[in-house]
């Protein structure tokens, strides 16, 4: 999303807003990404801040997707905070965590009434609070062998990820979909929670879903039990990294 926002705001016409009634920033048009830069300014007032934000929010929620990527865009330096503080210590996938942060701000920019103070303060904490239900969701991030402080990965060589998840699905490992599923998201970069809207399901049963498939096919990985895979001699079958 911020390279998204990057590239909005490049090249000969960046993306702008009007600023010249607002009496803590420069008159005339400024690019977004300057003016995400002086709302985090102390010396830009509420008042300048408020404005700002009800002008994006209006502008995202009349179905302009260009406004929407930029009122994430705006956002992302308090976005990155938030996913910081709720992915520290975490075993899970910080992905994970980046989608739901993502889903969490753009459910909260299309139902938030543009006329409310401290809109950006609102639609990070929606998007902080959505993030830490998949933190405390209670599905086991990894499993972790007891002998090792950190769980370990597959004995390399263990073939490009592409083959691999061919491999397993041709193993009865795991199905198409969940190959479908890892390759999207943990190799092509799609966010989690964009795949589980195109599969039509919540974006915290998407990840149980990658997970419980991830860790059958580290476990067969870790047995040497897929085809062309070789196999760590001092790996625990039964351990998952």
């Amino acid at each position: 999303m911020d390279s998204a926002f990057g590239l909005l705001c490049a090249g000969p016409r960046p993306l702008s807003l009007d600023t010249t009634e607002e009496p803590d920033l420069p008159d005339g048009p400024v690019p977004l990404v300057r003016l995400r830069r002086l709302l985090l300014d102390p010396a830009t007032g509420r008042q300048s801040r408020d404005a700002v934000w009800r002008r994006l929010v209006v502008h995202a929620q009349s179905g302009q997707p260009e406004w929407v990527i930029a009122a994430a865009g705006m956002a992302m330096p308090s976005l990155r905070r938030a996913a910081g503080r709720i992915a520290f210590r975490w075993h899970g996938d910080a992905a994970d965590i980046d989608a739901e942060l993502l889903t969490g701000f753009l459910t909260a920019l299309r139902r938030v009434d543009p006329d409310l103070p401290r809109l950006c303060q609102r639609l990070c904490r929606a998007a902080a609070s959505a993030a830490r239900r998949v933190r405390h969701a209670g599905v086991p991030a990894v499993a972790l062998h007891g002998d090792y402080p950190e769980s370990q990965a597959p004995h390399r060589p263990y073939g490009h990820p592409d083959l691999v998840l061919g491999r397993a699905v041709r193993a009865g490992v795991i199905t198409a979909a969940e190959a479908d599923l890892i390759g999207r998201t943990r190799l092509g970069g799609e966010p989690i929670a964009v795949r589980a809207a195109a599969l039509g399901v919540a974006t915290h049963a998407a990840i149980m879903r990658r997970r419980r498939a991830e860790y059958r096919l580290v476990a067969q990985i870790r047995a040497g039990r897929i085809d062309g895979l070789l196999r760590d001699p001092d790996a625990d079958p039964a351990g998952v990294g």
